[in-house]
């Protein structure tokens, strides 16, 4: 009932005055995450002798495209590395996510025997690993991978703390009951996994699997160990190999046999920010397709205690 004389207020409402300072600051946090991608395209976009002359600035002397016409003279490897990286990328996150998952999930029912043995063990491999070598030796002579897609997917498939996560995720999140009333129904445990599970736990899933997907794309040192055929170069590692060049021709142009008005051609920071700009541009376009399920509450109120 309303009091008589004052005026009723909602008090979930925040106060304008507030509404305004905090409106303010996440006005101001946004910007400051957002600003160096910006400043980064506005780079790869600036002349090289502007930022020879001048250092890097938020509005360039001059502008320029040289940086990205310079990589585009080499599409033909670049567009290669692209469709080996998405390729990666889309069918390592698929795997990824249904392995961490099965995983995770059969560790997270009280019915599983031997749960705690398999938690351990998933959680030891957080702590410890076999090294390098012997992981070198599994997948180039017992797997035999080496120079096929294959040894750009395997090893990172699974990853202990993801299951850690997903593991908790199933067991905060998705309640006995559910399950017990299907199984009652009569519905197998691959059914209750992929029927109710599965949605349930999207939020979860996304999340690692946005991880996953970072992971994928960003990975270049599996293309270091195990790849020496140049058309199955991902685009990480063709990257760091231009990058390469670009600072050896530049601390070495008595051995490269190069004059300094032709190496002045070639656009150095500019190109390396245009690299940056095409390899995060495509995560960037995707994060809001998995941002949705990081603020949703999928399973709240599926079940009253």
């Amino acid at each position: 009932m309303k009091t008589m004389g004052k005026k009723y207020r909602d008090p979930q409402r925040l106060h304008p005055v507030v509404n305004i300072i905090v409106t303010v600051l996440l006005g101001i946090l946004a910007i400051a995450c957002i600003f160096p991608f910006i400043y980064v395209v506005i780079i790869s976009l600036t002349s090289e002798q502007s930022i020879v002359k001048n250092g890097f600035q938020l509005i360039p002397e001059a502008w320029s495209s040289d940086a990205y016409q310079y990589l585009w003279s080499m599409r033909g490897q670049l567009f290669r590395s692209y469709g080996v990286s998405i390729f990666v990328t889309v069918v390592g996150t698929a795997i990824s996510v249904l392995m961490i998952t099965f995983y995770a999930y059969a560790i997270s029912r009280p019915q599983f025997q031997y749960r705690r043995f398999f938690t351990m063990l998933a959680f030891f491999t957080m702590l410890f690993s076999g090294g390098l070598v012997p992981m070198y030796i599994v997948v180039t002579q017992f797997l035999e991978l080496k120079d096929t897609v294959w040894a750009l997917i395997l090893p990172l498939t699974m990853n202990a703390f993801y299951i850690i996560i997903m593991r908790t995720f199933f067991m905060k999140s998705v309640s006995e009951s559910i399950l017990e009333s299907a199984r009652i129904d009569g519905a197998s445990e691959w059914r209750i996994f992929f029927q109710i599970i599965f949605p349930l736990s999207l939020p979860g899933i996304a999340t690692i699997a946005l991880f996953s997907t970072l992971g994928y794309w960003n990975d270049w040192f599996q293309a270091l160990l195990y790849i020496n055929d140049p058309n199955l170069v991902p685009l990480q590692s063709l990257l760091m190999k231009i990058e390469a060049n670009l600072e050896f021709m530049r601390e070495n142009m008595d051995v490269a046999n190069m004059q300094q008005s032709l190496f002045s051609t070639i656009p150095q920071e500019s190109a390396k920010m245009a690299m940056v700009v095409i390899a995060t541009l495509p995560i960037a376009v995707s994060y809001p397709f998995f941002q949705k399920y990081f603020i949703s509450g999928l399973t709240i109120g599926g079940v009253k205690e």
